[in-house]
């Protein structure tokens, strides 16, 4: 592993586009390859500052201000695992659209959006690995693990803002497919049951309908009707955690696949027909660009598991 120690004492002038952003994000993004650790520790000790001031972690940005970053040994081009470089390298593959201001993915499922219980290494962390120069790079929005398709990056905090302004108010448009057991009624086209989360004494987290729940709204409509399964396009109206899983649950309708919500024998049948993971995919988003202010739609093609799946089902119709 390579080290740097830079020499001298560096001077940033905050412009607007940064203007909101937490310190200690900021030095994130200044010094990559140095631990969390080490950032609140020069924090802590005064010796980064702000206008010749010192200021705690979550002291926000303003645009014209000045941060002294001390000198601090940088990690350089760290190798990453061997497994990791593997799909780092398969996520340029993914991306859909990337501009000056977002990026499009279509995520592969089985991959986290981000580090965290448990997992040192996530979406996020890996396109920051794949776009070493890029000075900002945050998730809009968020799909379980499980689930793949389109997810919205951001690359300018400004963007950030612009679009979770758009989910604030419901200008964004965001459909899934999903396969789900049985015949969903031609007449049932949203389910409204207020969501409430739940962690177990594994420390895993569960979602179940209860009247202490957020409201919570997913509308559908049926895309292809199979013997014993639905394909349905699922739009979520709130955002709420497993939201379509438990509120397709809730409907009597599991999703195929699903290891947390599903049904044990549908999801049995499928399996015989090569599905191998939880058929749940954000198919298309539409949006109002951050840049061009003009309305723009995304679509990720289907993976070739739920391909094949429904491939396989159309045949035994």
């Amino acid at each position: 592993m390579k080290e740097q120690t830079p020499q001298k004492v560096q001077f940033v002038t905050v412009d607007a586009d940064v203007a909101g952003q937490r310190i200690d994000n900021f030095l994130r993004t200044q010094l990559k390859g140095v631990p969390k650790s080490m950032i609140y520790r020069i924090l802590r000790k005064g010796e980064v500052r702000v206008n010749k001031g010192r200021i705690k972690p979550e002291y926000k940005l303003a645009d014209g201000d000045v941060v002294r970053i001390p000198p601090v040994r940088v990690s350089e081009g760290a190798p990453a695992p061997s497994p990791k470089l593997d799909i780092i390298a398969s996520l340029e593959s993914h991306i859909l659209f990337e501009d000056d201001r977002i990026l499009v993915m279509n995520k592969p499922s089985g991959i986290a959006v981000h580090g965290g219980s448990g997992l040192s290494f996530g979406l996020i962390e890996g396109l920051r690995a794949l776009r070493p120069d890029a000075k900002f790079m945050e998730l809009v929005h968020r799909l379980d693990r499980e689930t793949s398709g389109c997810i919205l990056i951001a690359k300018k905090r400004s963007a950030l803002r612009h679009m979770h302004e758009q989910l604030r108010t419901g200008k964004m448009d965001k459909r899934y497919q999903a396969l789900v057991a049985g015949e969903w009624p031609s007449t049932r086209f949203k389910v409204k049951a207020p969501l409430r989360k739940n962690t177990l004494q594994s420390g895993e987290r569960m979602v179940s309908v209860g009247d202490d729940g957020k409201p919570s709204e997913t509308r559908y409509r049926i895309l292809q009707q199979f013997e014993g399964a639905t394909l349905v396009e699922a739009s979520p109206i709130t955002g709420r955690t497993h939201q379509i899983r438990v509120h397709c649950l809730h409907a009597g309708h599991p999703i195929g696949g699903d290891p947390k919500y599903g049904d044990a024998e549908f999801d049995n049948q499928m399996r015989k027909i090569g599905l191998s993971r939880l058929f749940l995919h954000a198919h298309s988003i539409s949006l109002i660009h951050p840049g061009t202010e003009e309305r723009v739609k995304f679509t990720a093609p289907l993976d070739t598991t739920l391909s094949a799946t429904l491939n396989a089902l159309s045949k035994h119709a």
